[in-house]
């Protein structure tokens, strides 16, 4: 399943209404966590100077238009303290009690929707030392704002490298190091064979989307209105070196390794619960970039609207349905990289995503954005998990010369119980 928008206009693109409707409500969380405690002033200042002018969607709500009822996007004045808030906590008590305090604290605004009569953003000031940081920036910014790619590089666009400030973070590329084939003799059989796969995961994902869902495990409720419940926050870290090391091992990629990790993770944690899930049907939504750029961009050329090469602000992303391998059909925990790595290979194959992104089209003129959203609600809802990882900076980064400890996203509001994210810095962590 593809999403896309042509850059920044007056128009909310189809993308940014299917996210901004009666069926689906989906924010961005990004949290930046600090080595020494925030000053309120200095944040508001940024906040003013530095966030707003990123892009014109920062400053604009959503509009309908009389005449016909599409939606526009129509600037205001933006108004900080309907923005940024700082909530107030006894004070000094231990990090670990800041800790549960950061926890539910962000559990509730996870569940709060965004005001539809101001810009779809918050930026919350945590400035309490929990056991991970001095102080932390809670980002949240609505899904129709942008996916998050672009969110993600305009808020790495705000920052620096913390060892020289005047010289910009640097991003490793983002294009394959695979081997690329280039024998003649395999382009018919791989036609074929695109074509196959194509075909199979299309009709699949209708069927995914409408009648056939996951098991109910202990990862999967099946009810109605989990994206309404109270959600849950778990880190852990990791080093990239680590994964780099089983990705040379087995010649795969860092993402066929995540996937592979977080599917073998994910089938011991069902396990340990009940041991009959270890063999129930539970389905991974993968997102990947279809974006045709080796790494991040200005926010300059991301919202210039002639540039076709570099254009990328917006929603441009698409949906692999992967089934976790069930834990009876695999003994080796290297089998499940293996399976990932094959799963992916054969997705990318597929051209299902402009077929599906056809059919939201389709859609949207007969039923309105209010039916594509609901495809999309169904293709959620009937999955498991979501997986998400977003490229990182190769140097320690900080926030107007304050060094940033912490980095990572997730997204709420989706009718999902688990959304896994994997920031790629050097040092990582996921945030599910």
């Amino acid at each position: 399943m593809e999403f896309r928008e042509e850059g920044e206009g007056e128009p909310v693109s189809p993308t940014g209404q299917y996210f901004n409707s009666s069926i689906l409500s989906v924010a961005i969380f990004a949290v930046l966590e600090f080595e020494v405690p925030i000053n309120d002033s200095q944040a508001l200042s940024l906040i003013q100077d530095v966030f707003l002018p990123i892009n014109p969607r920062f400053s604009s709500i959503m509009v309908s238009d009389n005449a016909d009822q599409k939606k526009q996007w129509q600037r205001v004045e933006v108004k900080l303290e309907d923005h940024v808030h700082v909530p107030i906590f006894p004070s000094k008590m231990s990090p670990q009690s800041y800790d549960e305090y950061f926890d539910d604290y962000i559990s509730n605004i996870a569940a709060e929707k965004l005001p539809q009569n101001r810009p779809l953003w918050e930026i919350h000031i945590f400035k309490y030392p929990t056991s991970h940081a001095a102080g932390t920036l809670i980002f949240k910014l609505h899904h129709a704002l942008g996916d998050g790619y672009s969110l993600m590089g305009a808020l790495l666009s705000c920052l620096q490298s913390a060892e020289n400030p005047s010289v910009p973070l640097t991003f490793p590329s983002l294009k394959s190091s695979g081997p690329k084939t280039t024998h003649k003799t395999k382009i018919v059989p791989q036609f074929f064979s695109s074509v196959f796969q194509t075909v199979s995961d299309f009709s699949w994902s209708i069927l995914k989307s409408n009648f056939v869902e996951d098991d109910r495990t202990p990862i999967r409720s099946g009810e109605d209105g989990v994206e309404f419940r109270p959600i849950t926050l778990s880190t852990l870290t990791f080093s990239i070196d680590e994964i780099k090391l089983i990705k040379n091992k087995l010649g795969v990629t860092i993402n066929d390794v995540i996937v592979g990790i977080i599917f073998l993770g994910t089938r011991i944690y069902m396990q340990e619960i009940t041991q009959k899930s270890s063999n129930e049907h539970c389905t991974a939504l993968v997102l990947f970039r279809t974006r045709n750029i080796g790494g991040y961009t200005s926010i300059k050329e991301m919202i210039e609207p002639n540039n076709a090469k570099t254009t990328s602000w917006g929603n441009q992303f698409a949906f692999l349905h992967l089934p976790v391998p069930k834990s009876t059909e695999i003994s080796n925990p290297l089998d499940f990289v293996w399976e990932a790595q094959k799963m992916i290979k054969k997705k990318r194959s597929s051209a299902a995503s402009y077929l599906t992104s056809w059919l939201l089209d389709v859609l949207k003129k007969f039923r309105g954005p209010e039916g594509a959203a609901r495809y999309i609600h169904g293709t959620l809802k009937n999955s498991s998990l979501t997986i998400s990882n977003i490229i990182g900076p190769v140097e320690k980064m900080a926030l107007d010369n304050q060094a940033v400890c912490g980095l990572y996203f997730t997204a709420v509001g989706a009718p999902q119980v688990n959304f896994i994210s994997f920031p790629r810095p050097e040092d990582w962590r996921a945030y599910a």
